[in-house]
C-alpha cells in the first residue's frame, strides 16, 4: 500500500486478505504438506507484527512479508532435518494427533527420547496430556479444535466467534506453548 509521500506502509490487519493466497502459492511451490504451509504463514505474520519496528521503507508490504516467508520456509528445513525438529513436528504434527497416528507417534518419540519401557512411556503419553492442560483455556480450545478435532479454521472462527487472524495467533502460541511444556 502506497501512502501519499510514495511510501509503503505496513497494514497487519489486511495482510490475510491481501496476501494470504500469493504467500499460499509461493509456499505451496516449495512444501506439499497444506498443514505445514498454513503454520509458516502463521509464523510469518506473526513474526511480521513482531517486526514491523524493522521494516525500512525499501520494499513493498508484499515483498516484505515474503522475504519473511523464505527464511520461514529456510528454518522448517533446517528444523526438519536436526532431531529436536523430528521429534516436535512429529509431536506437533496435524497428521499425528490424528488417534490412528498416537501410538506410531509415542512409538518414535520414545524411541528417539530413549523411552523403552512401558513405565516410560505411559509417563510419555501423561506428558503430552498434561502440557495441553497447561495451556490457557482459549489456546487449548483452539488447539484442540484444529488438531484433535480435525476442524477448519473457518468452523474453529465461526464456533469462537473470533477472526482469522486471532485463531492464528491463539494457535502458534498454543503450540509454541506445547514445545516449551514438552521440553520440561
Amino acid at each position: 500500500m502506497l501512502s501519499s509521500s510514495n511510501k509503503h506502509t505496513l497494514n497487519p490487519d489486511h495482510w490475510i486478505s491481501n496476501y494470504y493466497n500469493y504467500l499460499f502459492n509461493y509456499s505451496r511451490t516449495r512444501i506439499s504438506d497444506t498443514y505445514v504451509i498454513e503454520e509458516i504463514i502463521q509464523e510469518t505474520f506473526f513474526a511480521g507484527l513482531k517486526s514491523m519496528k524493522n521494516f525500512k521503507n525499501k520494499s513493498s508490504e508484499r515483498t516484505w512479508l515474503t522475504a519473511i516467508l523464505k527464511n520461514k520456509i529456510v528454518d522448517y528445513y533446517r528444523k526438519c532435518n536436526s532431531n529436536k525438529g523430528i521429534i516436535e513436528r512429529r509431536m506437533l504434527s496435524y497428521e499425528d494427533y490424528k488417534e490412528r497416528y498416537n501410538k506410531e507417534l509415542l512409538d518414535e518419540v520414545s524411541i528417539n527420547l530413549g523411552y523403552y519401557d512401558q513405565t516410560q512411556y505411559n509417563e510419555l503419553q501423561e506428558k503430552i496430556s498434561s502440557s495441553l492442560e497447561k495451556l490457557p483455556k482459549r489456546q487449548a480450545r483452539v488447539f484442540k479444535m484444529r488438531i484433535v478435532d480435525e476442524l477448519k479454521t473457518e468452523a474453529v472462527c465461526e464456533e469462537l466467534n473470533i477472526s482469522r487472524n486471532h485463531a492464528w495467533v491463539l494457535m502458534a502460541r498454543a503450540k509454541k506453548n506445547m514445545i516449551i511444556n514438552l521440553s520440561k
